[in-house]
């Protein structure tokens, strides 16, 4: 990739910057390890939760860290949760629809840029659970 360095340590992409140009997040995969997204559906579409994994990385790069969000529906939260709770890392659909899920996540991904790969993975987690967030080398 032009004027980026990329390199992998302890399995973590790191990206140097050397140039002014803009990178972009791609979502690379979404896969969950709790079941086979592709067949999965809910007994309850309007009443259900899951944790599902997102390879991201830059766009012009076969690296990717793994990023982690819970889907669950208004429904779920009002049975499961019975004091008051913190929400990070979650996204509220009101129904299950993969392809609509998967849109709302590459729409977020999509509009992820920086300077440099960990500009772009402090955005992203803003939202998604990082693997690396609380990382210090």
């Amino acid at each position: 990739m032009t004027g980026l360095r990329e390199k992998i340590s302890n399995g973590h992409l790191n990206v140097n910057n050397l140039g002014d140009k803009v990178v972009h997040a791609h979502l690379k995969e979404v896969s969950c390890d709790e079941c086979d997204l592709e067949t999965f559906s809910p007994s309850h579409p309007t009443c259900f939760y899951l944790n599902l994994r997102l390879r991201i990385g830059l766009a012009d790069s076969p690296g990717a860290d793994d990023f982690e969000v819970c889907v669950c529906t208004p429904e779920w939260l009002k049975r499961v949760v019975m004091e008051p709770r913190w929400g990070r890392h979650l996204m509220i659909v009101r129904e299950y629809n993969l392809s609509v899920i998967k849109e709302q996540i590459h729409k977020y991904v999509d509009q992820a840029d920086g300077d440099n790969w960990n500009a772009i993975a402090t955005k992203l987690a803003r939202v998604f659970a990082w693997e690396f967030e609380d990382y210090q080398s």
